[in-house]
């Protein structure tokens, strides 16, 4: 069964502990969590700080698409707002659940790209990763999260 990792990030209130008891109770399955990890905002300017955590959770016989889609629609459910801004850009936001990886799945397509393209430029996704799943391994650069975060903290990657 594969095996989902996942990134859960809010700054605009605590809506984290909801997103996961749903991805739960969608999944029917208990969740490994990480502690959470407080970050500034990542591509734009913003006063409010980001609250992070990343699971790893039992995917079932889901395909990642599926995943993508039933991740999309609970963080629809508990906020349908945007979380780009009317230029295109980032934006504040309640609630942002983002598919990191499924196992060791490579996967390039318009919706979905795996594991997340940015994922080792991102600390709040790899030290909850480097704690959900450490023996996980980045398919591209053959590295665990921690490997990879100790790259992107010495600007190696």
């Amino acid at each position: 069964m594969a095996t989902a990792h996942i990134n859960i990030g809010s700054n605009l209130g605590d809506l984290i502990e909801r997103a996961v008891a749903a991805i739960e109770q969608e999944l029917d399955a208990h969740a490994r969590r990480s502690n959470f990890v407080e970050s500034p905002p990542w591509g734009y300017d913003s006063p409010n700080m980001f609250l992070n955590l990343g699971i790893s959770i039992p995917a079932g016989s889901l395909s990642p698409l599926e995943l993508l889609h039933r991740l999309r629609t609970i963080q629809d459910s508990i906020n349908p707002a945007s979380h780009r801004d009317i230029h295109g850009s980032y934006a504040d936001r309640a609630i942002d659940i983002d598919l990191i990886a499924v196992d060791s799945v490579v996967l390039k397509t318009e919706e979905l790209t795996l594991p997340h393209p940015r994922m080792h430029l991102r600390e709040f996704v790899l030290v909850p990763l480097s704690e959900t799943a450490p023996e996980w391994i980045h398919p591209s650069f053959g590295l665990t999260p921690a490997g990879l975060l100790q790259k992107l903290r010495h600007g190696s990657l």
